[in-house]
């Protein structure tokens, strides 16, 4: 089996039947790892299908395999990808990172300007997450809504967070920046133009330096011929 087997679409109305499954296999996951995750409610899941701002797996034969919705916050500035579960009888045939990119496309699609973002224990997700151009980065730099930081009440963390006065925690933070990636591709693209042009002006310079040596050559043999 693999993703070939599965067809990944933005979801909608059609597959709001498959909310309450999804948020029993996101608590039964959640429990299984010993971490919590912002309980979510079928209704609000299936809210999510109907407004586009979810992802959906199906196996061929009409499954549900897997899932992950967009939240924003702080008025759109800041983009989260929530609730990423796949079913566990279609796990190891590439779903998660199938699913997180498309999620990932779907995000950049409705909200180019935003920053998206993530707090993760799995170094699987984190894998995927730098593969997609995320970074680590300091609580700080993440959304401060309260809203946001209320939906990690169900985490058996929370403590912890709350303690630290919300600077850091178990999960890591990252965060892609689509302003700071602009930046570095414009360095990029600079960066490759100049050594272009280097190039040509290293290569104009040796053609000129190979001139005048042939010109010298038969300068010299001209001196020869009686």
């Amino acid at each position: 089996m693999n993703v070939n087997d599965f067809s990944i679409v933005v979801a909608s109305e059609a597959h709001t039947g498959y909310a309450e499954q999804i948020c029993d296999e996101m608590a039964e996951s959640a429990k299984a790892r010993g971490t919590g995750i912002a309980r979510r409610s079928p209704q609000y899941v299936a809210d999510k299908m109907r407004e586009g701002k979810a992802v959906i797996a199906l196996h061929n034969d009409g499954t549900w395999a897997g899932f992950c919705y967009i939240e924003t916050w702080s008025h759109e500035q800041f983009v989260a990808n929530s609730g990423l579960i796949v079913n566990p009888a279609f796990r190891k045939a590439g779903l998660a990172k199938a699913i997180k990119k498309r999620i990932f496309e779907l995000s950049r699609e409705k909200y180019p300007d935003a920053k998206i973002f993530g707090l993760t224990t799995g170094l699987a997700v984190m894998k995927i997450n730098s593969e997609l151009g995320y970074e680590p980065v300091t609580y700080s730099e993440l959304t401060q809504d309260d809203n946001f930081w209320k939906g990690c009440q169900s985490c058996v963390n929370y403590e912890i967070l709350t303690m630290k006065g919300r600077k850091n925690c178990l999960c890591t933070a990252m965060l892609y920046d689509p302003v700071e990636k602009q930046q570095q591709e414009e360095e990029k693209v600079g960066t490759v133009k100049e050594q272009e042009m280097t190039h040509k002006a290293n290569l104009l310079e040796r053609i000129e330096n190979s001139i005048r040596r042939s010109v010298k050559s038969l300068a010299f043999l001209s001196t020869l011929i009686p």
